[in-house]
This record gives C-alpha cells, structure tokens and sequence, in this order.
C-alpha cells in the first residue's frame, strides 16, 4: 500500500454484507463504503476523510475480524459532494410501530368502550381506571400487564379481545398515595383492580399472572396494597391454558402472606363472590359502599350446589356483612371508599404537625362521665375530645359493640384507640368484643402503632348463653394476643376496672402497659362491686333481718367502692396515677414521647382475617 495510502479496517469481527462504492469510485466524508453485520447489528465502514478509494479487499459474505484491513483510500483527491441529506422524519408522525402501540393504548382507555361505561353510569358506578386515578397522586401511575387480554384466543379473535377484554379485566400497578403529606417514599402503595366492566371482574389466566406479578413486587419492595375486589371469581372460559383445576394457582397465598407485612387495604362496591371474596377476606381492612354484596360463592356456586336460587344482591349485603364483622367501614359509594382508602393508609405513612389541635376543650373532660356511678355516657366523646381534631376512623363500628376500635392521632402521631363501650352489656366484654379488640390489637402491633385504652368495664360477659358462644376460647385469645404485643400500651381508667375483663383491656394486667392512670371516678376491685358484695358477705346479708338487709347492703357497698377508689389504689400501686381528666391529653402525649425510638422485637406475624 502507497504511504499515501490510508487503510480502513473493520470496525468489528462480523460478515460482509454489502458493498456500497467501487474501486476508482470518489467517496466524501462520511460516505458508507461497506456494510458489516455483528450480532445481528448492522455496522457501517464510513470514509473518514473525503478520497479515492484505491483498494477493496473483501467481498459480500466474508466473515472478517474486528482490525482487519477491509479498504484502501487515498485521501486528499478532488472533493465530492455529500450525498444529498434526505429530510429528518418529523417526531409528531409516529412511525408504523408506534403507531400500533398508540392504537393499542386508545383500547385501554375507558372512551373505546362507551357502552361498557354507560352500563356501569346507570349502576351509579365508576369504572376501575377511575377508582385507580382518583386512588393515586396524579403522575404516579406505573401500570404493569396493561396489553393482556383474556386467554381466549382459540375461540375469540385477537381484535375482539383487545377491544372487550382490556389489561384482562385487572388493573396492576403501582403508585403514590398521599405523597403531598407523607414524602416520595413513604407513600408508594401497590394496586390491583378488578374490572367489573370487563367479563364481570373475573379472574382470568393471564390476570392471575398479572396479580403474582404485583404481589412478588409488593412483597419484595414492602409495598401497601389496595385491592378493588368487585367481580365474580374464577373465569371458566379461559380456554388457551392448559390447565385443568388451576389449583396450583399461587395468587391467593401470595396475597395473604402480606399480612403483617404490609398494610393491606379492600375496597368493593356491588358484587364480590367467590376468589374476589377469599382476597377481600384477607385484608386488614374491608372498605364497602352501601349496595355492596359479599359471600364466598355467588348466585350460580349456590344454585349449583342445590342450595336454591338467590339474587346477587342478597347473597351478603352490608346489613349482614356489617354486624358480623367482615366489614370494617361502609361508606356510601367509590368515591368515599378511595377517600376513605386515602386516609387509612395515612395512619402508617408517618407522623404529621405535632402541633394539631385536639379534638374538643380538655376541661370538658371533667363532666363527660355523670355523677351517678350507674349512668350512661358516650365514650366517642372522650375519644374525639383528647385526640388530634378530625383523625379518628373507627373500624368495625356495628361490630363487637361492647368495644370501640379506631385509628387516631395525637400530637400528630397515628395510635390505636380501645374503649368501653357502657351502653352495650355495661361495657362487658363479649365473645364479638373479645374476637373485635384481639384483632385489633394485632393490626397494631403489625404496624407498630401505639395502643391507648380507655377502660371502663365489669369485666367479661358471663352466663349461660355467654358461653354458648365460646367465651373460655375468645377471653383467651386476647390474653394470649396481649402477652405477644410489642408495641407499648397506655390504659386510661374511666370508670369501672374489674375482673379479668379489666385486665384484657390493659394488655394482660394493670402493670403491663406504659403507663396506666385512673380519673378520679375510677373505682376498681376483683369482680363487679355489687356481686363480689352479694358473693362475699351471703352469710352477714343472710343473718340480717329483713328490714335491714338492703340497708346493710347498700353500706356493704359504699366500703367496697372506698377500698377500690382511684386514689387508694394508686396509694397501693396497683395503677400509676390518678389524673385531672382534663390532663389525659397531655398525660398521653408526655407518656408517648417517653417510648419514642424505642426499637420493637423483629417478629414475622399477621394479622388474623378475623
């Protein structure tokens, strides 16, 4: 090769797939002269200087190595003329393959299917991409699986699926909620969303891969998860899988190993049967619209299984589902349930201004119990006065009525709130108040919320008919519940503190909690005054003439309500303190701030569905 000669060599190691110039050929900079092909890539061999080309020393098929001489050009000679520059294409125009995928996105979107959304207008519905959107902050929309269609491929064409069997009737995808209070990274939350739109919001091939794929991903990313349960369970006519029980199907078990891990929160609106059922049931929370219908098995499941035929709708209304504890809050509609969604999955995102408001005036406090140890009140009061204005949520309200449970705030920072309810059996604990506050009591510890009781009580239910109904087991249960808690426990004693009852609603025992402190009113003993009375002096009250026996009862009873007054047993310290109720605000908030930082026992636990 002449020394004014330049050597082009090969780029890469690769075939010779085109030749681009000739030998004597006038090339400009830039110029292609040959095309190579690696790995499936097509490389140019372009003329880095304008120039002859003199010399071309291989041909069309040759496999070379990468630095192999491939052209000879001789630099310097008469300039050419680039070759004409053909116009960049315009990014507005999309080319032919995005074009598809743009087509593809407009059959997701809720306007390609305009009858669908009519039918559900006329059931004062909203579709699942509303719910979805209104659920997360605007923007923070990631969606997983959305071209799936169902797998009905072999029976259905490919059009007709895109078109009616959209993201195969399940939304996944993962998002913020509450970011604008909480920050980027204590507000991400998973999402899955049936569509009742789409084949009744059942569940399909491709849409229980969609789910696993979301709960592997809440799982490992320790992500909260919101579940749109409305649909019908199984899809049968799934025909493209090779499957024939689907037993194996991973989906429900992934989604219950959450629990305890994450919170886990289920909405449904109308009808949910059957596998949209089972997922439900293992939720902390069941959030349900007034015309919410639930039940393991829908209309078709109980007619097949010679039960009769029943309605949808009165297969487990809320009327049923409320007072037997499946649901947790019944709002009027979607909208509320995604609000209310919203603010649940607040009380585990973090703390908010310790500077907010209580919920009512502190001095209040002092004439919320009536004079007469005997009367009646309202605990809400007590509970809305101390905490933060406006944060407490109560959970499973018609359910377990003798206790009150609720997520609340004060001084900002998110605790679970236990309290007697007097109205119900004088604020005894039955077995729903039993199963009620256990669980309630893990969802707590799960999520390391604080727990704050407000304890007045004559203790557990007793009788008969109370057994009837398993009290040994359910009284037993909260003990051993309380005894595994590793979240700390502060116990205000409103009133009455007696018996065994007393203690469940102190973690196990007066001096398990933090810190307990009694109002003045409290009064306490080891069973209910009066019977303990009645129980312990029989033979003085059976020796009394009967013209004095009331009499000496009733004396009987004043000296068993002096020895168990609030004060004489702080004297013997059995409780801590004994506090103005106008100071609980304060007392709590001191008591809080005390086991602030405190490290918990790393534990794997959940949280019961019941």
């Amino acid at each position: 090769m002449g020394t004014s000669r330049k050597a082009l060599r090969s780029p890469v190691h690769g075939s010779v797939i085109g030749i681009e110039v000739m030998v004597g050929q006038a090339v400009a900079a830039g110029q292609t002269l040959l095309l190579l092909e690696a790995m499936k890539m097509e490389v140019p061999l372009e003329a880095p200087v304008p120039g002859i080309v003199r010399a071309i020393a291989a041909a069309v098929g040759d496999v070379v190595d990468e630095g192999s001489t491939l052209v000879e050009l001789e630099p310097g000679a008469a300039p050419v003329a680039p070759p004409k520059a053909t116009p960049p294409p315009d990014p507005r125009v999309p080319r032919a393959d995005l074009q598809v995928l743009l087509d593809r996105r407009e059959l997701l979107e809720d306007a390609s299917r305009p009858d669908a959304v009519a039918r559900r207008r006329a059931q004062g519905g909203r579709t699942a991409r509303e719910n979805v959107a209104d659920l997360l902050d605007a923007g923070s929309l990631l969606e997983y699986g959305a071209h799936a269609v169902a797998a009905q491929r072999s029976r259905r064409g490919l059009d007709d699926l895109q078109r009616n069997t959209p993201a195969d009737g399940l939304i996944t995808a993962t998002g913020s909620v509450n970011a604008a209070q909480f920050g980027a990274e204590r507000s991400r939350v998973a999402v899955m969303a049936y569509d009742y739109t789409v084949l009744a919001g059942t569940q399909g091939y491709f849409n229980h891969r969609k789910s696993d794929r979301l709960l592997e991903i809440a799982d490992a990313q320790r992500l909260p998860l919101v579940l749109f349960a409305e649909g019908g369970g199984g899809r049968p006519g799934d025909v493209d899988s090779i499957t024939i029980a689907g037993l194996h199907c991973t989906t429900f078990q992934r989604f219950a190993r959450l629990s305890g891990q994450v919170p886990v929160v289920g909405i449904v609106s109308g009808r949910c049967f059957a596998g949209n059922a089972a997922l439900l049931g293992c939720c902390d929370v069941v959030i349900a619209t007034d015309n919410a219908s639930i039940g393991m098995g829908g209309p078709a499941m109980i007619e097949g299984g010679g039960l009769g035929r029943v309605h949808a709708d009165e297969v487990g209304p809320v009327s049923v589902q409320g007072p037997n504890g499946v649901i947790d809050l019944q709002v009027a509609d979607e909208a509320a349930a995604v609000a209310a969604a919203r603010r649940y999955l607040g009380y585990f995102q973090g703390p908010l201004s310790a500077s907010a408001a209580a919920g009512g005036d502190a001095l209040s406090l002092r004439l919320a119990l009536p004079a007469n140890r005997n009367a009646l009140y309202d605990p809400r009061v007590i509970v809305n006065t101390v905490m933060d204005e406006g944060s407490v949520l109560e959970l499973r309200r018609d359910f377990g009525v003798g206790v009150i449970t609720a997520l609340a705030r004060i001084g900002g920072q998110a605790v679970a709130v236990v309290a007697s309810q007097p109205r119900h059996l004088g604020g005894a604990l039955d077995a729903p108040g039993c199963d009620k506050l256990a669980r309630f009591m893990q969802l707590a510890d799960a999520f390391a919320l604080p727990i704050i009781t407000f304890v007045d009580t004559p203790g557990f239910m007793v009788g008969p008919e109370s057994e009837k109904t398993a009290m040994v087991r359910r009284a037993g249960r909260l003990f051993v519940t309380a005894a595994s808690l590793r979240i700390p426990v502060f116990s205000v004693m409103l009133r009455r503190g007696y018996g065994l009852g007393a203690m469940a609603l102190t973690a196990g025992h007066f001096h398990a909690p933090v810190a307990i402190a009694a109002w003045p009113s409290g009064e306490f003993g080891p069973m209910g005054i009066e019977g303990s009375v009645r129980l312990g002096f029989r033979k003085e009250l059976e020796a009394a003439a009967p013209e004095e026996r009331e009499a000496l009862f009733e004396r009987l009873v004043a000296d068993a309500v002096a020895k168990g007054q609030a004060l004489n047993m702080a004297s013997h310290l059995e409780i801590d303190d004994v506090i103005d109720p106008a100071e609980t605000r304060d007392w709590l908030q001191r008591g809080l701030r005390s086991v602030a930082g405190r490290p918990l026992a790393q534990r794997r636990g959940f949280v019961d569905a019941w």
